[in-house]
């Protein structure tokens, strides 16, 4: 079969939305009666030019009605050509080119008309007009129209990046990367003068968020003019800190320039477990947070100490799920990265890396790279890291997906469902997605008491999680209403 004709009707009219993909398929150009048919999605339709037909019909009216022709006798007129509707996504699917098809119906009609269709996203548009609370609405300028439109499943054309934080391109990521690090660098550097602060003081653990943290505060020194070694940059070893991850803590606070402090909180922690009574193998909520807060009782005395202040490594992430000690490593003085996710962390930090004078730098950034993401508050396994995050609380590249269009659309979760399942396919099963999505809201709802009393910190994007104007969100919202929707999926 080369090609398929039909005439109008709109019985077939009306069932080519879900026939004209079979088409495609099968590599068939289905040729209609009607631009109707091309509207839903045939290859084209050809049929009567009604602007000629309309103009015609009423020359004869006239005719009669001004000139007292006799209807008898009017001649009847035909038309000997009429106009084309090509759909041009059916045309370019069918690897066919609309210039030339176009050139090929010109002899044979008045006009060939192009159909270019779209996905319309009214809940994106609905959210953008909650946003932009500047946007003037008057009803009086208004048209209004009723009309009924059916509810049906249709094929999802758009298509949403797997990383919506982070640009696609290598130039425009490159450059956003640069932008982000300077917002953070000045937000820090605006902190440090206003407060007079002698020190900065980072616990650096070797992990990402505490390296982006130093490489941001190594920048506001050199912004504000103060020499690095004012950072006073803190590894403090326990129970789970692995050797790699040590080393490269210590080495790139050197390369940085940073002070160098070492306190070792395993006799403290042993201690302060023995004065609770927490049996130190049990190694259960209390054991990994025990260790989470004695770290920030460190800081902030040593921040007292040197006249300075704390300042905050955790990510927008985290913050989202709730993957904080409260009162631990969930408070400082200032969070640097408290508005960048975790999947553009790891680009900031190739990113300094990748331009970075110093060879030596980049290969700690590099290894600091490949080091999975750890809180390291348990016990290593034959010296390598036992206790991976997302294994624990899923993948970052799904959870900062939901992350995106729940908090910067208001997606419902059946919509951010289906398009992650588009986005993610092949990488992730749907399965295996909605586990995710269903622990996102779970712990995004019950870990709000967390973010409802957050440091301050700069804000790099269109999304955060602040609660002074992003997120006013009550530490109480109950998430029943999207649990019913997720059990639906």
């Amino acid at each position: 079969v080369d090609a398929v004709f039909t005439p109008t009707d709109n019985t077939i009219m009306t069932a080519e939305l879900s026939i004209y993909e079979k088409f495609i398929d099968a590599g068939i150009p289905h040729y209609t009666g009607a631009d109707s048919f091309a509207l839903n999605g045939a290859f084209a339709g050809y049929g009567v030019d009604y602007a000629n037909l309309g103009a015609k019909t009423a020359d004869m009216v006239a005719d009669i009605l001004l000139n007292g022709a006799d209807p008898a006798t009017t001649p009847v007129e035909t038309f000997d050509n009429g106009t084309a509707t090509v759909n041009t996504e059916t045309c370019e699917a069918l690897g066919l080119d609309f210039e030339t098809v176009k050139a090929a119906m010109e002899p044979l009609c008045t006009q060939v008309n192009e159909i270019v269709t779209a996905d319309l996203d009214i809940h994106r548009i609905r959210a953008e007009r909650r946003r932009m609370t500047t946007y003037p609405t008057t009803q009086e300028e208004y048209e209004w129209t009723e009309f009924e439109l059916k509810t049906e499943e249709t094929k999802l054309e758009r298509t949403f990046a797997q990383t919506p934080f982070v640009p696609q391109n290598k130039n425009d990521r490159e450059r956003r990367c640069e932008e982000i690090l300077s917002i953070q660098a000045l937000g820090l550097k605006k902190r440090l003068v206003h407060t007079n602060c002698k020190s900065l003081v980072v616990g650096i653990s070797g992990g990402l968020d505490s390296t982006l943290a130093l490489l941001v505060a190594a920048r506001a020194c050199d912004m504000a003019g103060i020499g690095r070694d004012h950072i006073l940059s803190v590894t403090m070893p326990c129970f789970g800190t692995t050797d790699r991850t040590y080393q490269n803590a210590c080495e790139l606070t050197r390369r940085l320039g940073a002070t160098l402090k070492e306190v070792d909180i395993r006799k403290s922690v042993t201690c302060h477990f023995e004065d609770i009574g927490q049996d130190i193998n049990c190694h259960d909520v209390t054991y990994e947070n025990g260790q989470a807060r004695e770290r920030t009782q460190v800081l902030m005395d040593l921040a007292n100490k040197s006249g300075g202040m704390v300042i905050g490594t955790g990510d927008m992430s985290e913050l989202a799920l709730g993957w904080a000690t409260y009162n631990g490593d969930h408070m400082s003085m200032y969070g640097v990265n408290a508005s960048v996710p975790k999947t553009l962390v790891r680009h900031l930090v190739r990113y300094c890396a990748d331009t970075c004078e110093d060879r030596r730098l980049g290969e700690v950034l590099y290894d600091i790279l490949d080091t999975p993401v750890s809180p390291e508050l348990l016990p290593p396994e034959d010296g390598k890291i036992s206790q991976k995050t997302e294994d624990l609380v899923g993948p970052y590249e799904l959870h900062d997906f939901f992350l995106y269009y729940v908090l910067r659309f208001g997606y419902a979760p059946g919509k951010i469902y289906r398009i992650a399942g588009k986005s993610f396919a092949g990488v992730y099963d749907d399965e295996t997605i909605l586990k995710w999505l269903k622990k996102f809201y779970w712990r995004f709802f019950a870990q709000q008491f967390k973010r409802s009393c957050l440091p301050d910190g700069p804000k790099v994007g269109s999304v955060a999680v602040s609660p002074r104007g992003d997120l006013r969100m009550p530490s109480d919202a109950c998430v029943r209403l999207w649990q019913i929707e997720l059990e639906k999926l």
